[in-house]
């Protein structure tokens, strides 16, 4: 076996494509088997349902569980919130949720690009659901951040979407191996809060299957959801809850979905329309309406008996998973998962500028002012239905105490309400307490009325009081640190004006302490954005259409989002995709390819060697890049297919291998309804961030995937140039040209008379190259008939 696929270590690290193209992972067949077994006994079940039963099942008992059948012993599962921790509510009494570990937000969690990390995560809120009996947890979110105004961004993981599944692989794989389902939501485009419930998401059909959907179907074949659920909006104007193409061609016949497909909370629009396309589960209950709406759909003959009941098969063979996997009784360490919450939050800070302020020396002494209400009552995360109510809530100021052992060299100044707002008096007494120390630690970011469920943001701005506080304090102190707490991009027009810039999103109950770890230098910070954040909004790809309105979603961006449009508008944004800081320094010295040249379902082995060039250990994250050196179809100039976080001591160096493979290099073809890579060469970079690649290599593939559309009479004539099968009528086709338009060869011509008609030739072949071959009929007046083309396209069949 080749060197570059025979070592565990390749699994961890390979790409998500590998997956994509059905590869397995350790587990998987553990995972169908289990699923097996439970469908066995579902359909046996099932078969003994009444049809009121069956229509009973297919709609929750109330707003969190479904019903229990109690003569078959069917029971009911308990689902709840959980991408950032557990969020128990007594029915809708959100704000009386039972107390949990609050764990870093999903923004957050994929800036570590830490798999491992993220995985520990899911396994500590599965521990804690299990003890809640909670069988089934609402999360992860993989909706791609198409604009940073998107009020949910917090809740998801990436404007990337190899990234995005990724992490939300590893936050599903583990949450299941503690025995409690996950939920990948909302599917699908569900990329806007306005209007959410009744705005249509029109992506044409390549970029849905290139930006939108590939995260769902990472997270899908990696890892197996128990469950995924529907989004609230429609996807080219039919919902999502019940659309076919989502729910069952794509989810369940192409990417083999096994779990159940659950509603978002009051997504339903037509419920029987809805089971037929796939939707297994309707949450919350409806009262019974809609269980009777499936009755009368049986008996009229509009719904198909046996549709009900595979649909619920589907649902019993998840309620039965669950309940073998539940354990009645189960407890936590609660301070073990809350130093998972501190090592997670820590794990993810972003380190966006240092002029050398950061780490504090605390050991040298020196007075330090803490300035803005957020370093006491910290901003740790967002607002609706992921929002949870902690076991505890650490802050900076207290735990900067703690490290200097001397809490009267601490200095504090509130600066700004809590809303965001600052008075003349508070400016001044903040710029005064400043003023007064050795360095100034500025928290700010956005309020938790800026980022929530249900409403977009307006402004990628600091609120005015946080803006202005900024500038003052920056004014009266040369040493001057930002701390930011928000879930998504900010503007910084003060950038220029303060010597560190340190992004600590929204960090759970134990990202104050977090942060103290990483200006005092005891965590060397090692996160990257997840996302590019803006100099200006007017920069972004969605600007100005985002958020849609009346009721129309337009992406008239394509393909482009985040980082792809940045540079192919050669936009150079605040901090690019991928970056990150660190307190050391990262040499990349080498890439090897296996392979100069290769097919496209060979694959291509890519080995990176990064050193630790500086004085401090670290981790880095080794990011892989592909981009065609030239390509008709419009392609992004590069795009993310791999990553791995390394651990290095000073001065060590490691080789990290990837794989490349089929849908690492392709594009969708909206002819072909299906995925190409067209013969040519490809760009594979590598380094630091999307815009700090400095090895790269070239590797020529070859198509052997040659899918095209039938050539037909509405083809055009560079279609049969592009066909083998065409080849030859293509040339047919160019003689009958020359002869219909008398671009022959004349006897005795002379040489300027011959470069006339030789440009005359390729003027009109340029034109004839993009009409359709029926119209040469009509251009030769009889000379070429409808007869003699069709004689030529019967050529091309196989």
């Amino acid at each position: 076996m080749s060197r570059w696929i025979r070592q565990d270590a390749f699994i961890r690290l390979a790409l998500p494509g590998l997956a994509l193209l059905g590869v397995s992972r350790p587990g998987w067949s553990a995972v169908a088997a289990g699923t097996e077994d439970f469908r066995a006994q579902a359909t046996a079940l099932v078969a003994r349902m009444t049809l009121e039963e069956k229509a009973g099942l297919s709609s929750g008992r109330d707003f969190w569980t479904t019903k229990p059948i109690a003569r078959l012993g069917i029971p009911s599962i308990f689902m709840t919130d959980g991408p950032a921790g557990l969020r128990k509510a007594a029915g809708a009494d959100f704000a009386n949720s039972q107390p949990a570990t609050s764990f870093p937000s999903a923004s957050a969690l994929a800036s570590s690009w830490d798999r491992a990390l993220i995985a520990r995560v899911g396994g500590a809120i599965a521990e804690e659901a299990q003890a809640a009996n909670v069988e089934i947890l609402l999360g992860p979110g993989v909706n791609m951040k198409r604009s940073p105004l998107g009020g949910r961004n917090f809740e998801y993981f990436s404007e990337d979407p190899v990234l995005a599944g990724a992490m939300a692989a590893a936050y599903i794989q583990g949450v299941q191996s503690r025995g409690v389902g996950a939920t990948v939501k909302h599917f699908a485009a569900n990329n806007q809060e306005f209007e959410r419930m009744a705005t249509s998401s029109d992506p044409d059909e390549r970029t849905l299957h290139e930006i939108y959907l590939p995260a769902f179907e990472i997270a899908v074949r990696e890892a197996q959801p128990w469950a995924v659920m529907c989004a609230y909006n429609r996807l080219n104007g039919v919902y999502c809850s019940e659309n076919p193409l989502l729910l069952e061609t794509l989810l369940r016949q192409q990417w083999g979905f096994r779990g159940a497909v659950i509603s978002d909370w009051g997504a339903v629009a037509d419920r029987v329309a809805g089971l037929a396309a796939g939707l297994n589960l309707e949450m919350p209950a409806s009262g019974g309406i809609n269980d009777l709406r499936l009755v009368a759909a049986v008996r009229s003959g509009r719904l198909p008996a046996a549709r009900l009941d595979e649909s619920v098969v589907e649902l019993l063979t998840v309620i039965l998973r669950a309940q073998a996997a539940h354990r009645p009784g189960q407890t936590y360490d609660d301070q073990a998962h809350d130093a998972i919450a501190r090592e997670a939050s820590a794990g993810s800070i972003v380190l966006l500028k240092n002029t050398g302020m950061l780490p504090l020396d605390l050991a040298r002494g020196g007075r330090i002012a803490v300035i803005g209400a957020f370093a006491k009552s910290p901003r740790f995360q967002g607002a609706g239905s992921s929002a949870v109510r902690p076991l505890r809530l650490a802050n900076t100021f207290d735990a900067l105490a703690r490290l200097t052992g001397d809490p009267r060299r601490l200095s504090y100044a509130p600066g700004y309400s809590l809303a965001g707002d600052a008075t003349a008096a508070e400016l001044m007494e903040a710029a005064h307490v400043a003023a007064a120390a050795d360095v100034a630690i500025v928290f700010a970011g956005l309020p938790s009325d800026y980022e929530s469920e249900g409403r977009d943001r307006t402004s990628i701005d600091l609120p005015a009081g946080h803006r202005e506080l900024i500038e003052r304090i920056a004014a009266v102190q040369p040493k001057t640190i930002i701390v930011l707490m928000n879930g998504s991009a900010v503007a910084m027009p003060w950038l220029g004006r303060v010597g560190a810039v340190v992004e600590g999103w929204l960090g759970g109950q134990e990202g104050g302490t977090a942060l103290a770890d990483v200006l005092a230098g005891r965590v060397n910070p090692s996160g990257k954005l997840a996302e590019t954040f803006p100099v200006r909004l007017e920069d972004t790809p969605a600007y100005p259409d985002f958020p849609a309105r009346n009721g129309t979603a337009r992406y008239g961006e394509g393909v482009f989002i985040g980082y792809r449009w940045y540079d192919e508008r050669k936009i150079v944004p605040l901090f690019p995709f991928g970056y990150g800081l660190s307190y050391t320094t990262y040499a990349y010295e080498a890439v090897e390819l296996s392979a100069a040249t290769a097919k496209d379902t060979d694959g291509v082995g890519v080995a990176v060697t990064v050193r630790n060039s500086g004085s401090r250990a670290g981790s880095e994250v080794v990011q892989v890049y592909v981009g065609p050196q030239s390509d008709l179809r419009w392609r992004p100039v590069r795009e993310l297919k791999g990553f791995a976080k390394v651990a290095l001591a000073p001065g060590q160096r490691a080789t990290v291998h990837f794989h490349l493979g089929f849908r690492d290099f392709a594009t969708y073809d909206i002819r072909m309804h299906d995925w190409v890579v067209p013969s040519g060469d490809y760009t594979v970079a590598v380094g630091g961030s999307s815009r700090d690649l400095p090895l790269q290599r070239n590797v020529h593939l070859t198509a052997t995937r040659l899918l095209a559309p039938p050539l037909t009479r509405n083809s055009m004539l560079k279609e049969f140039a592009e066909q083998p099968a065409g080849a030859k009528v293509y040339a047919a086709l160019k003689d009958r040209i020359v002869a219909i338009f008398g671009l022959e060869a004349k006897p005795g011509e002379t040489p300027s008379a011959r470069a006339a008609r030789e440009q005359s030739t390729a003027a009109t072949l340029m034109f004839m190259n993009e009409t359709p071959v029926s119209r040469l009929v009509a251009f030769s007046q009889g000379r070429f008939t409808d007869a003699m083309l069709d004689v030529l396209l019967r050529e091309t069949q196989p």
